[in-house]
């Protein structure tokens, strides 16, 4: 929000304020050149901010259309190789839809059908640099369950979680991430069936969200006390774990909201309330994208 300029002076923006990471909006497709993905991340290793990319919306793996499996591969493609030309470390996505089949398990493992012909399609020309995250997603009728998500990357190589504590609070109308314990649990559980390796980073996004029956409508600004989920308890749930996480703030006021999340960790280590298992020197959050 206090960022006008070129995209390859966003790293240094980020820095001067306390910030260090960013996820590149493809949402609405991929149209970024090599060379300006390449300067983006030269940029940010001098400055050293973790980049990642969120990849356009467009995209249905568990369709049963062929032309629209295709259309969807060939954007994961397209956000793929452009993270592999600038360096981000993983490029997270809405999986697809339930609708159309018999059951959620069926639609699931037609996502892991298609990137499993994806990861070869990858492989083949050499992009092998990023991590593919699966992002939990805010609508019931969505494959982006915290189950889901580990399914995909139990079967498929080179794959993380992309967990948004908004989606699954409204995902679940409100009744979800409501406490540190239920945070807690999400954590353990990717760790417990994916390994260390998928919490090393955790990928997460975090604002507060809007939600009707069904799920998500819109994401809200943390200030606005008549929405959820609490930052202060998925903070506290990281600092009781020691989780090595980044953050991506999805508020409305991107930037501005990442510096009042480190606010608020930085005030509750401060008090002393919550213990780390292991020192916490800093904690930094990161801005991300607008809400969905």
């Amino acid at each position: 929000m206090g960022f006008k300029g070129a995209m390859d002076a966003v790293p240094a923006y980020l820095r001067s304020i306390g910030l260090d990471a960013l996820e590149y909006e493809a949402v609405r497709g991929v149209r970024i050149s090599e060379e300006k993905a390449r300067l983006l991340g030269e940029e940010a290793k001098k400055y050293d901010v973790l980049l990642s990319m969120h990849a356009p919306y467009y995209i249905n793996l568990a369709s049963k259309e062929n032309a629209k499996l295709e259309a969807s591969r060939r954007r994961l493609f397209e956000a793929v190789r452009a993270s592999h030309w600038m360096e981000a470390y993983a490029v997270v996505f809405h999986p697809g839809y339930y609708k159309g089949w018999a059951s959620k398990k069926s639609a699931v493992a037609r996502v892991i059908e298609q990137l499993r012909i994806l990861r070869e399609e990858l492989e083949s020309n050499g992009y092998t640099y990023p991590w593919i995250a699966p992002e939990t997603t805010g609508k019931s009728s969505q494959v982006g369950s915290v189950e889901d998500v580990i399914e995909i990357c139990t079967e498929i190589e080179k794959c993380r979680p992309a967990v948004d504590w908004a989606h699954l609070y409204a995902r679940s109308e409100g009744g979800f991430i409501l406490t540190v314990d239920d945070v807690l649990k999400v954590i353990e559980k990717i760790e417990k069936e994916l390994g260390s390796e998928a919490v090393r980073p955790l990928h997460t996004h975090f604002s507060k969200i809007e939600y009707g029956r069904g799920g998500e409508r819109m994401h809200h600004t943390l200030s606005e006390e008549e929405y959820g989920p609490e930052w202060i308890i998925v903070c506290k749930a990281y600092i009781m774990t020691g989780i090595d996480a980044v953050i991506i703030s999805e508020s409305p006021i991107l930037d501005e909201d990442a510096q009042l999340m480190i606010k608020i960790c930085r005030e509750v280590l401060q008090d002393g309330s919550v213990k780390a298992p292991t020192p916490v020197s800093e904690i930094t959050i990161s801005p991300g994208k607008e809400g969905r």
